[in-house]
């Protein structure tokens, strides 16, 4: 009994061979697709995420400046009227301490900062370039101290 070739079966043995090959580079290469695929729709959906964010504004890096503000003796001071201005001393901003002594400066743009605080007589020294950084709350503490009069 002789075996008739099927029509699976035709071809040399040497393209046989080259298309298992080819299946099994295939095969082998599935899974590295698959996760590129995968990999560049998250990249799409991040960068849609991107594009909402600059829409926004948020882009400009908002972040807050906040801080206590404490007396000679260390306690927090309330009621303290701190100054905020940009390291370029324009764009001043004001704002009052709570009860524990604590302040507060929302939505900054990321840059550079100078800030003081006042209370009953007494000042802090500037604590100049203060850097607010994007997503960030900065944090600073003044030290109010009345200074001595001087004699005339």
């Amino acid at each position: 009994m002789t075996l008739k070739p099927n029509s699976l079966s035709r071809g040399t043995p040497a393209r046989n061979c080259a298309f298992l090959r080819a299946f099994v580079m295939l095969l082998l290469l599935l899974p590295t697709l698959l996760a590129f695929a995968g990999s560049a729709a998250h990249k799409s959906s991040y960068e849609s995420k991107l594009e909402s964010t600059y829409e926004s504004g948020d882009e400009y890096g908002m972040g807050t400046l906040a801080g206590t503000v404490v007396g000679a003796n260390g306690k927090p001071v309330a009621g303290s009227r701190v100054t905020l201005e940009d390291a370029g001393a324009s764009h001043p901003d004001v704002t009052l301490t709570n009860a524990e002594g604590r302040f507060f400066f929302a939505e900054l743009r990321h840059g550079y900062y100078d800030v003081r605080a006042y209370s009953n007589g007494a000042w802090s020294e500037w604590k100049h370039n203060i850097e607010v950084k994007t997503g960030r709350q900065t944090e600073v503490r003044l030290q109010v101290v009345k200074k001595p009069r001087k004699a005339t």
